[in-house]
Order: C-alpha cells, then structure tokens, then sequence
C-alpha cells in the first residue's frame, strides 16, 4: 500500500522523480491536470446536450524528463508496479498495464494523427484526485499526459485536440463510449468560472462562477466502481434506440437534446417501451435544466440554481436511473441540511461521487451530519471535500 497521504505536495516532485531515475531537477518539467465537477447536465454530453462543468482545485500532476534513447517509463507514486515501453511499440490495450492502458492509448492516437515523438521519456505521476470517484480522475490522466507529451516533444496540440484525443483514446483503446464533456473542461478550463459546453457544436462560453458565501461540497461515496464496467454503455444504447424509434416515425431530431421540452411532450408517445422513454425524458429535461441554471447563476440566483441541482438528482434517479443508494443517500441527506440550497449525484454515477452547494459558515457541521446518517445507512463513511475552481491542464514552473 502507499504511503504517500492523498494530499501530496507537488513541491516534492521533482524530488521524488530523481530517487526514482536519478540525474538531477533541473530538466524535469511537472504537469498539472484537474479533477472536474458537472454543475448540472448529467448523461446528455453523448446525447448533443449542453453541460455545464468546472474544473477544480484537484489535481493529477505528471513529471516528465526526455531520455536519449526510446524506452519510456512509467511510475506512479500511489499505484505500485513500474511499466516500461518503447516508442516503437505496436501499443495495444492489456488488463495486467493497468493505469499504463490511459497513457499507452493517448500515444496510439497521436500517431495515428501524425505526431512523431523523436525520444522516449520518463513519468513519475501522482494524484490528489479521489480515483474512480466521479470526478473524471481517468481524463485527468489523459489530458494531464497527453499535455505533457505535447509541450515537452514541441507538438503544438491544441487545448480541443487535447480533449478530442482523450475522448478517441477512451473510444478505441479502453472501449468506452464517453461523451467529450470530462476531457474538454480539462484541456480548457479556467479558473474562477464554469463552461457552458455545446457537446454537439463542441463550442463553449466561460460564465463567471460568482458563489458568494456558498462552496461546492463534494461527497464521494468510496464505492468503487469502473466507468467501462459499468451499466454507461447500455445507457447510451438506450439513448440512441430511444432517437432512431423517433427518427424512423419522421421526427426531426439530430439528437434527443436538440428537442425542447415542448416538442418531446408532443413526439413521446411514438416510444411505447416505457424504459426508453424515461431515459429520453431525461436527456430533454436535463439539458433545458442547464441552460435554466446558466440564467440562475448569470443572475446571481443560487436559490434557483438549487432546486435545479435536486431537480437533476431526482431524474438521475427515477428516469436515468444510474445513482444507487449510496449516492441517493448523499444528495437526499445533503438536500434536507441547513445551509444547504441544492445537492446531486455528479459523473456516471453507480458510486463515484455527489455534489452539494453549501453556506461556507455551515460546511462542518453540514459534513457531520451528512456523514453521520451515510454511516448509518450504509455502514462506512464518505469521503468530503470543499473546493474552488481551478485552472485546465498546465505547466507548473
């Protein structure tokens, strides 16, 4: 087991890389990559909705320094094992590569867009991001590396094509069929405000992210669970089966988000299986929810925005149905606790993590209460944390 604490301070890095490979500091360069939370806009990113995340300040950070020669090595300080390759390798998905399969995948990619890397490298990575905990540590991974990889070898690979190459890496190499929304506000967050992402234009405006005197609360279930073994792929499925029924009865749709409300009323009764309407129902509530919450927090109405956010909560929960009762416990416990205006499930879901919007002055006794009844419901404790926004990936001089 490791024994480096889950807030491990980056100032040490460059250190830790050279017990690791030796040599010295001076051409060691340390990436920062970070964690996400999804405001609101749950499960519609692959359906061409509207979401509406941040990034945080969580991060995975990845030390790099080139080698003369072609091997590559990885080393992680949380995560045991040293994985070692060679820039001509034919690299291919293995279970037993472990994390090594996110690394391995994104260097696909970029040479099958053309990239050359002209020398091997070094990596000794290490995170403060919760793993599997529904705040996108796995596209933290990617983006944070494939950044690296770029600024160090010269690439000039845009923050989009950051994004897009995570996203394809996720795709064809780890077979998951995830929407654009974790890798993009990685590779172009910033600080202090959220995104409005278009994931069907790919396009997106920074808003402001003015909370006064209230945080984001982050609740992590620790259940573990992985995002490609999970039921995510059937639920895009379903999607997808839910549009064609609709397309094929000559409905106008290029997606389910591009309905309004008002249209979906008047074309749902063409779904007659009662599982794909709810999943549709969804999608077309969840993205007319975000654009609702951009207005509320435009305006400076946190009480609005948190009926939207117990709004999106309970969709995920009875049309979506993706929480599970750890994260029901989370965001239903969280949503009845003074100081509180709004809580949901954030991320894939099935464990992974929740998120609720919190009075700064009541966040202790708020975490006390929500972790007391977790506990007894469940019978071991979640893990809490307030945060702020962050910057997307960057270099760290």
């Amino acid at each position: 087991m490791s024994t480096v604490s889950q807030d491990y301070d980056v100032r040490n890095l460059k250190d830790d890389f050279v017990k690791q490979y030796g040599g010295s500091t001076a051409d060691v360069r340390i990436f920062s990559s970070p964690a996400r939370i999804n405001i609101i806009g749950e499960h519609i990113d692959y359906n061409g909705g509207k979401v509406f995340p941040a990034a945080i300040d969580r991060y995975l950070y990845v030390a790099i320094r080139r080698r003369e020669d072609t091997k590559i090595t990885y080393n992680d300080l949380k995560f045991p094992g040293t994985f070692h390759f060679d820039i001509h390798d034919n690299f291919a998905y293995v279970k037993e590569n472990g994390y090594a399969n996110y690394l391995n995948g994104i260097l696909s990619i970029l040479g099958r867009r053309g990239y050359q890397i002209p020398s091997g490298f070094d990596i000794l990575m290490v995170s403060n991001v919760p793993p599997a905990g529904g705040i996108s540590s796995s596209s933290a991974l990617e983006c944070g590396f494939a950044y690296a990889v770029s600024e160090v070898f010269g690439l000039g690979v845009s923050r989009k094509d950051i994004a897009l190459i995570g996203q394809q890496s996720e795709h064809e190499f780890m077979g998951v069929n995830c929407g654009i929304m974790d890798q993009y506000i990685i590779a172009t967050g910033k600080k202090d405000t959220a995104e409005v992402l278009d994931c069907a234009k790919v396009e997106h405006e920074y808003v402001p992210l003015e909370l006064d005197d209230y945080r984001f609360v982050v609740m992590n279930t620790r259940k573990k669970r992985q995002l490609a073994d999970s039921k995510y792929n059937e639920r895009r499925s379903q999607c997808e089966a839910a549009l064609k029924i609709l397309q094929d009865k000559g409905v106008e749709a290029q997606d389910l988000c591009s309905l309004s409300p008002v249209k979906w009323e008047a074309v749902k009764h063409f779904i007659s299986d009662g599982i794909l309407q709810k999943r549709a129902n969804h999608c077309v509530y969840e993205n007319q929810r975000v654009l609702d919450a951009v207005a509320a927090l435009k305006a400076g109405d946190l009480i609005r925005l948190g009926r939207l956010l117990d709004e999106s909560h309970a969709s995920l929960k009875s049309d979506y149905e993706v929480t599970g009762i750890e994260l029901d416990t989370l965001a239903e416990t969280a949503q009845k606790q003074e100081g509180c205006l709004g809580a949901r499930m954030t991320g894939a879901g099935f464990g992974g993590c929740a998120i609720a919007l919190v009075h700064k002055d009541k966040v202790e006794a708020f975490t006390e209460a929500v972790q007391k009844a977790y506990t007894a419901a469940i019978g071991y404790e979640a893990g809490f944390f307030s945060c702020s926004s962050g910057d997307g990936v960057s270099e760290i001089k």
